[in-house]
């Protein structure tokens, strides 16, 4: 998706799964949206509430993660491959945000929960420790282990991860630049 998405709109076709499609990822998300959305109801949807937790609960399993019914994730969220994900409850997801397998978001030095922006993407492997914020559009590498906080548009690479932003997105990237000697295509 291109960065100069605005990061409130969402991709509504990334919350889609057909009837018959084995997706377990995404029956998770419906099965947690499904028990957030029976708990701000009264007392009478307890009955659905409880089967809510249920489908999340197999869901999880399934997947082989840890992702919390009480967990605050955005719309358009994916877990492309939803194994070994652990995400504290407290934490907060942004919307279009991409997870992938083992990434941590939990309790760390800084007191609190990780909070998402919007359009992340974490890498495979990825701990996201403490309080910390993550700007929108910004990416975490593979196996990163981020302490502090990310700024909208930046990356975090490295244990500990140091953050790189870019500071011109529109310049040519070194290997996309003509070579001396070489004539435009």
């Amino acid at each position: 998706m291109p960065e100069d998405v605005s990061a409130e709109a969402v991709d509504v076709r990334r919350d889609r799964v057909g009837w018959l499609q084995w997706w377990p990822s995404a029956r998770m998300l419906r099965a947690i949206r499904g028990y957030q959305r029976w708990r701000r109801h009264g007392w009478w949807a307890w009955p659905l509430r409880k089967q809510a937790i249920v489908r999340a609960r197999f869901w999880n399993i399934i997947c082989g993660c840890d992702v919390p019914v009480e967990a605050q994730l955005g719309r358009g969220l994916m877990l492309p491959h939803p194994c070994g994900i652990v995400i504290h409850p407290d934490a907060k997801v942004g919307i279009n945000c991409m997870i992938f397998q083992g990434v941590t978001l939990g309790n760390g030095p800084k007191p609190g929960a990780p909070v998402l922006g919007g359009h992340v993407d974490v890498g495979a492997g990825a701990k996201i420790l403490g309080g910390v914020t993550i700007g929108d559009h910004a990416k975490i590498g593979a196996n990163a282990v981020v302490l502090c906080d990310v700024p909208a548009g930046a990356t975090a690479v490295g244990i500990p991860a140091r953050v790189i932003i870019r500071k011109n997105a529109d310049a040519q990237s070194p290997a996309s630049a003509d070579r001396p000697g070489e004539s435009p295509k």
